[in-house]
């Protein structure tokens, strides 16, 4: 379980993963009928501090996880959560879509799709 946890923390965290360096959260993403519900992965992530667009068939939700105010000056032994600006692209089946919800739920970003 750890070397798996270890993979995808070096997937997510890889320099350039992103667009321009940032990170990029997990993502799951159901459909249920037509509407599609997308979870993204942003502990400590203001909800304020969150930008989702839609541009033709992708979904994009950017931001930044700043790190906790106490760990400034810190002596931080571990730090596994990433943090800085994030961008994550999620390529959605063809056509247009409308966001019915947008809601952080446990540390996620909730979003609900329904095509026009």
């Amino acid at each position: 379980m750890l070397e798996n946890a270890e993979r995808l923390q070096r997937q997510f965290l890889q320099p350039g993963a992103g667009r321009g360096g940032r990170w990029e959260p997990p993502v799951d993403v159901y459909q249920s009928g037509d509407d599609l519900w997308i979870f993204i992965a942003l502990p400590g992530v203001p909800q304020e501090g969150v930008e989702v667009l839609i541009e033709g068939t992708t979904l994009i939700v950017r931001g930044d996880r700043p790190l906790p105010r106490f760990a400034k000056g810190a002596v931080i032994h571990r730090l596994e959560i990433p943090h800085g600006p994030f961008e994550r692209r999620i390529g959605l089946p063809g056509g247009r879509y409308q966001l019915l919800q947008r809601a952080f739920d446990a540390g996620c970003l909730v979003l609900g799709l329904r095509p026009l």
